[in-house]
């Protein structure tokens, strides 16, 4: 087995509106660049893995800029198709405070990724010496082409031995090309080892009925042992169901935690209670790094493994954009009880 992280996926142009004001409310955007599969890659990159982000992006400068800033990271983006169809998604990022929320507009079809096709990548070749694939249903969500690409990824990984994972990542706003959610999803689920999700994603996504309101703030986690165990009946090839519990109370404050249905049994992480949030856009996506490098490492501990997960995340809604500029050993202080925030010298 190898030791390269393939993430496959969409990246963005991120333009965010200053600080915590409406669109347009001054006359600037923030342009940074994010997507769900190259985050974790970053991500894992600054965990000390051999990370790769595969994706199609267009040979004008602004899909030169997003690959640039992929590599700024350690990330291998050499497996990139480079295509003259399509163009860079943009997604627009209005940042929330108090009772409300941030909101997010997509202006991404016709991009590189949802005009492409399994033939534009040689699966086979990018995986054969992974030890992990990651995907998202977010590129799913984009066209039927791209829900192709995620699929023949994932084949192509479990014959080259690799693990596989996917995050559900439900996104109402782009499941419209005529396929629902619930029959692209169950299909890809089908070739996963690992999922990550929240209790809608697993709803919306594999038609699992959570039987709990996401909009409550407050959580009963004999509802998430239930649910990851109806998971892993109705899919018998996942080993791993990590679950993110996030008690929404303000568009700054969260309660966040996780809840992890693993080979050796079922865990909740520590609870951490995050006041002054800079930048949630990613956390999921930061917690999904830190599972994947953790069960990498620490396949034997569980426990340490969803822990590990929620506090690379809880560290994520610290730093504005889309990456988790964060190193291990932050992570392994925040797990290790270390969140006073002092100033370390």
């Amino acid at each position: 087995m190898g030791k390269k992280f393939v993430t496959f996926g969409e990246i963005m142009l991120r333009l965010k509106s200053p600080g915590h004001e409406r669109f347009f409310q001054s006359p600037s955007l923030e342009a940074t660049f994010g997507g769900g599969e190259a985050n974790v890659a970053v991500s894992l990159s600054l965990f000390g893995k051999e990370a790769q982000f595969v994706t199609a992006l267009p040979t004008n400068a602004i899909g030169e800029a997003a690959v640039r800033e992929v590599r700024k990271y350690g990330v291998d983006v050499s497996k990139i198709n480079r295509t003259k169809n399509g163009r860079v998604g943009i997604y627009f990022l209005e940042t929330g405070a108090n009772q409300r929320p941030s909101s997010v507009v997509y202006d991404r079809s016709e991009s590189s990724i949802a005009l492409a096709k399994p033939a534009d990548f040689d699966f086979p070749s990018i995986v054969q010496d992974a030890q992990w694939l990651h995907v998202t249903g977010i590129t799913p969500a984009i066209s039927q082409g791209a829900a192709d690409c995620c699929l023949e990824a994932m084949k192509a990984a479990k014959a080259a031995g690799a693990t596989v994972s996917i995050d559900l990542n439900y996104r109402k706003k782009l499941w419209n090309y005529g396929k629902t959610a619930v029959e692209v999803m169950r299909e890809l689920t089908k070739f996963a080892d690992v999922i990550i999700a929240n209790e809608e994603d697993i709803q919306k996504c594999l038609g699992i009925d959570a039987g709990v309101d996401v909009t409550a703030g407050s959580l009963d986690t004999q509802v998430y042992e239930n649910l990851t165990s109806e998971v892993k009946k109705q899919f018998p090839n996942v080993s791993v169901v990590a679950v993110t519990l996030r008690e929404s109370k303000s568009a700054d404050h969260n309660g966040w935690s996780a809840a992890l249905s693993g080979k050796t049994g079922f865990y909740l992480s520590k609870h951490y209670e995050i006041t002054d949030i800079i930048d949630r856009v990613g956390g999921g996506d930061s917690f999904a790094a830190g599972i994947i490098y953790a069960l990498s490492e620490y396949s034997d501990d569980e426990e340490y493994a969803i822990n590990f997960a929620v506090a690379a995340s809880a560290l994520k809604h610290s730093i504005d954009g889309d990456f988790n500029i964060t190193t291990k050993s932050e992570v392994e202080a925040l797990c290790k009880g270390d969140g006073s925030g002092r100033v370390q010298r």
